[in-house]
């Protein structure tokens, strides 16, 4: 029985860590590294042929982005989540594969104009359809055993429709063991979404430390500050442009102007159009409303009950074509744009900021996390000038957060998740930058008495010696471009994908092992040089 951390090990994004138990090797969570990436990560200790199966939190794409590299790879397990998880990957992968293969054909275009070499996506639609079809949706609160010795149970995390905290109950032999993956904590009293569940024990702790080491400036009610910003920015004949998370973030904002507009908090702005610019998000919304008795919080109950949307913006515009997205900036009228990326990375988000964020009349309004290295994390720290499409813009616009619009727990709430599981033997932090994850790991080893660690990529613990092996950062050089690379990672999922087929062959006839031994030296020869 053992551990390993791979992603989010003092980073934010790219969640995975590998098990090693009852026979079985499985994944939780295979995110994709988003914002600037610090430290190298560790490899996955065995062909994704051999990962037997995964245990996915939430559909967040730093948590399920590289599903899709993993099927192409040679997986053929299954992606256990909740129902509503399910759901949206079925929308979220399809995105992501679609975003990446729109900008190989982006970048081909001008590597065939300047006589570079091609461009690769990580994966492929296909690759993507393929990953949607190994889910396998699960209830919240029910215990489900997924194999032999192996029994799980999803809780209610509290940060995104459908997120889940996992238990795990593990059984070889004469050894029992149960550990506990927060999956991203959520925010308490947010909109929409009940608040997290707690775990009541578990031996050990895998938990995230997004805001390990702040506490959030969480102001009494969201509309108040949300209403004057508005009203002071169409004063100005400018336009709210607001930059959010296409589940989650969206939806939520949906809410607040759905609020604001039933009790008319604006009668000088009442027929302000509020655009939301985004397929994702449209489709999103669905779920959303598709799943409410499961997952919807008492007061957003209170409008399905008297029949109403809690997220149905009366005049509410969607943009669903490229035709529709450029023609909200030809509308000089102040508005409301919310469109995604969330840390403005990718997607349309990055067009409304080149036509607007340098014109002093417009807000941009961040209702996000922002990880380190992300354009939107550029711009709150002040940056006056930022590139998009090879074109240096020059900030202007208003650049404004939100307080306490957050989708993770801060310290305190941390605190209060990880109190709640009766002694466990260790807690592990992950999923925070390389400070907060060390002041929280040490916060519950120095004042609450933990035995506590905040684990580099590659670190490894046996559960039956209980023997902590620490791995060594290794930071990333500077010179090494991420988008450079996918190119090389489907080599490697191609290398993976053959390794499982070569150690599956064994037991087939002498002439059918030569056979592939030969075609496999022939594409060898072919490239060595």
């Amino acid at each position: 029985m053992k551990i390993q951390f791979i992603g989010a090990a003092h980073e934010v994004t790219g969640s995975c860590t590998y098990v090693e138990a009852c026979g079985k090797k499985f994944l939780v969570d295979f995110g994709m590294e988003q914002g600037r990436d610090v430290y190298e990560n560790e490899k996955i200790p065995c062909a994704p042929g051999e990962i037997d199966f995964v245990l996915l939190t939430h559909a967040h794409i730093d948590h399920s982005g590289l599903l899709p590299l993993l099927y192409a790879g040679g997986f053929q397990g299954q992606i256990h989540a909740t129902q509503a998880t399910t759901s949206l990957c079925e929308i979220m992968l399809r995105d992501s594969a679609h975003i990446q293969e729109f900008e190989a054909e982006w970048r081909n275009r001008k590597a065939k104009r300047s006589g570079k070499d091609a461009y690769v996506p990580l994966y492929t639609m296909q690759e993507a359809l393929g990953t949607i079809r190994r889910f396998v949706p699960h209830a919240y609160d029910k215990k489900d055993t997924i194999a032999e010795g192996i029994t799980v149970r999803f809780l209610d995390a509290g940060h995104l429709l459908g997120s889940a905290s996992v238990e795990v109950w593990l059984t070889e032999g004469e050894v029992q063991r149960k550990l506990i993956f927060s999956g991203d904590i959520g925010n308490f009293n947010q909109p929409l979404i009940r608040d997290p569940q707690y775990a009541d024990e578990a031996d050990y702790v895998i938990m995230e430390s997004t805001y390990g080491n702040r506490l959030h400036e969480k102001p009494k009610d969201y509309i108040e500050p949300l209403v004057k910003l508005l009203r002071d920015t169409f004063r100005r004949g400018g336009s709210v442009i607001i930059p959010a998370f296409a589940v989650g973030r969206t939806q939520e904002m949906l809410y607040f102007l759905k609020k604001i507009k039933d009790s008319d908090l604006l009668p000088e702005f009442r027929n302000v159009p509020i655009y939301v610019d985004s397929p994702l998000a449209i489709e999103a919304t669905a779920v959303f409303t598709n799943n409410k008795e499961s997952c919807f919080d008492e007061e957003a109950m209170e409008y399905v009950m008297k029949g109403q949307n809690p997220i149905g913006v009366p005049g509410l515009i969607t943009a669903t074509t490229s035709e529709e997205s450029r023609a909200i900036n030809s509308d000089d009228r102040p508005k409301v744009i919310i469109s995604a990326s969330g840390m403005c990375d990718a997607g349309r988000i990055k067009h409304h900021l080149k036509h607007n964020l340098w014109k002093p009349e417009h807000t941009i309004l961040f209702v996000g996390y922002q990880a380190e290295g992300s354009l939107g994390r550029r711009l709150l720290d002040g940056a006056q000038y930022v590139t998009l499409f090879g074109e240096s813009v020059r900030v202007a616009a208003q650049i404004v957060s939100l307080p306490g619009m957050s989708g993770h727990a801060d310290q305190k709430g941390l605190l209060q998740w990880v109190q709640h599981v009766r002694n466990p033997r260790k807690v592990f932090v992950v999923h925070g930058e390389s400070a907060s994850a060390d002041a929280f790991a040490e916060l519950l080893r120095a004042e609450y008495g933990y035995n506590s660690a905040a684990p580099y990529s590659g670190a490894e613990f046996d559960m039956v010696t209980e023997l902590y092996t620490p791995a060594a950062p290794v930071q990333i050089q500077k010179s090494v471009n991420r988008k450079s690379s996918a190119a090389y990672d489907r080599l490697r999922a191609a290398l993976d994908r053959v390794s499982s087929i070569v150690q599956s062959s064994r037991g087939l006839s002498n002439k059918e092992l030569a056979k592939m031994a030969d075609q496999l030296n022939d594409l060898c020869a072919k490239w060595e040089r």
